[in-house]
């Protein structure tokens, strides 16, 4: 078995009130993070967008093989090839492919296939998910629990962009392989989500949807231990 280094865990342990202040803090702030379908053109630095995309990438992966592949666009011409693809799928998807019970879900959110976002927006962020990589010697090697790997990655990913003031949308038409064609990528690699990226327009409004409670996601099982709320 290869040996593999470990360093020490630079790890603080905070009192519990700092604990509890971090996470109520924490929680607020996520709790105001909205899907935003538009978007102003002001320019995003690009320093932002790749703080945003490191941030990701520090999340928990399948024997550490970190499978996400990102590719950040600003290019305008290339933003157009990709809007117009995706309103082709999306146009079949409303207009015949989707069932009824799935276009009333959507009905809420005020959507439809024009997505007028994936040009205003001044970045598109796709996500691809790394089903296998190569060794040094040109050989395959596997990667393991890619689809929950990338998915904790693009959660950290939308963390990020809310965190420093920035907005996006999780859009996921499809089948998504023209992603891969207009990118120019490989095989391997499986397009997971399409993130605009950027400022909310001036004045945008976002559906009022209210979160479910607690004891709607959740159960605790705690024994014999006392309940300390």
């Amino acid at each position: 078995m290869p040996q593999h280094d470990f360093i020490p865990f630079g790890f603080d342990r905070l009192p519990e009130d700092e604990m509890s202040r971090r996470a109520e803090s924490f929680y607020q702030l996520m709790n105001a993070r909205r899907s935003v379908r538009a978007f102003s053109s002001d320019p995003v630095p690009r320093a932002l967008i790749e703080t945003a995309i490191r941030s990701a990438s520090t999340a928990p992966s399948g024997a550490h093989r970190q499978p996400w592949r990102f590719a950040a666009v600003s290019d305008p011409h290339i933003k157009k090839r990709i809007r117009d693809a995706a309103e082709q799928e999306e146009r079949a998807f409303y207009e015949g492919r989707a069932p009824d019970e799935w276009l009333q879900a959507l009905l809420p959110l005020g959507t439809s296939w024009e997505k007028t976002f994936l040009e205003t927006a001044p970045w598109l962020v796709v996500v691809f998910e790394e089903l296998h990589s190569q060794n040094e010697d040109g050989s395959q090697r596997m990667n393991y629990y890619t689809k929950e790997s990338v998915g904790i990655a693009c959660g950290l990913f939308v963390a990020a962009l809310h965190n420093m003031g920035l907005a996006t949308l999780t859009h996921t038409p499809s089948p998504m392989r023209f992603l891969s064609d207009i990118l120019g990528r490989s095989a391997h690699e499986r397009p997971y989500i399409l993130f605009p990226v950027g400022y909310p327009a001036a004045g945008v409004e976002v559906p009022n949807i209210k979160r479910k409670d607690l004891s709607e996601i959740c159960t605790f099982h705690v024994g014999d231990e006392a309940d300390d709320r």
